[in-house]
């Protein structure tokens, strides 16, 4: 039997989808809240007329990038540390597991208590979400480099910074990228819970207002905005990802 090509599936799958979206709607008890994909789309077109879809996206997308960026930026030091020093690892992993436990709407008051209801509050709630999925990953990958490797170079004479720099830091590089794709994963997970803290504007004040006033096709279309900006910036990493670690054996399908 001959395979059908992947992109086919996809779109298979995409008009399955839409097709059953638009059946379950047409049931009353689920339509009241599952608005039909027409309605969606006309609200989507209303919303970008009044420029308030920009608006919200552009607010939304700096808080998730700002508190990305900043998890980022703490995540990979913290996670190499813990993989190289076990002293390091001792003392940190434990509250780095403790707090992973802990869902970051309950976060919300006490970030509001420390910080008001400013951009800072919001992106720190993103912050404490993508730190805590992406260091994870990223000592993985360090705690995962195969001691081969590492006996080989010190059997050849590399020094440990050598060593970490030319065989950690390189075989723990995928793991980043997927750390990355989690962050970025978990940045938008929680971006609903961040405008809990007082947004006037952003997706997810945009879908708690509309949630006020039974506005379903208002909020089903905040849902599919933020599932499409995840979606691609998901692709965009994974484009990355088959440039910049080309040299990884991976499973063909």
């Amino acid at each position: 039997m001959k395979k059908m090509p992947n992109g086919l599936l996809t779109t298979l799958s995409v008009v399955i989808g839409i097709a059953a979206w638009y059946l379950l709607a047409a049931i009353p008890s689920i339509g009241a809240i599952l608005t039909n994909p027409t309605l969606v789309v006309k609200a989507f077109i209303t919303e970008i007329e009044s420029g308030r879809m920009w608006t919200n996206v552009w607010a939304s997308l700096l808080r998730v990038l700002g508190g990305f960026s900043l998890g980022l930026v703490v995540a990979i030091p913290v996670a190499f540390l813990m993989g190289w020093y076990s002293v390091v690892r001792s003392v940190v992993e434990p509250w780095i597991q403790f707090f992973r436990t802990i869902p970051p709407i309950a976060l919300i008051p006490l970030v509001i208590v420390a910080q008001g209801v400013g951009e800072g509050a919001k992106i720190s709630v993103i912050f404490v979400a993508t730190f805590l999925v992406m260091v994870i990953s990223i000592f993985q990958g360090v705690r995962n480099v195969d001691p081969t490797l590492i006996r080989a170079s010190r059997v050849l004479g590399a020094k440990d910074k050598d060593i970490f720099l030319e065989v950690v830091v390189p075989a723990s590089f995928p793991y980043i990228l997927v750390g990355v794709r989690l962050g970025l994963a978990a940045a938008w997970t929680t971006l609903v819970a961040a405008e809990l803290t007082g947004a006037n504007k952003g997706l997810g004040n945009m879908i708690m207002e509309a949630s006020l006033y039974f506005r379903m096709d208002v909020v089903i279309l905040g849902i599919i905005v933020i599932g499409v900006i995840g979606l691609a910036m998901d692709k965009f990493i994974l484009f990355l990802e088959r440039r910049l670690t080309g040299w990884q054996e991976v499973r063909s399908s």
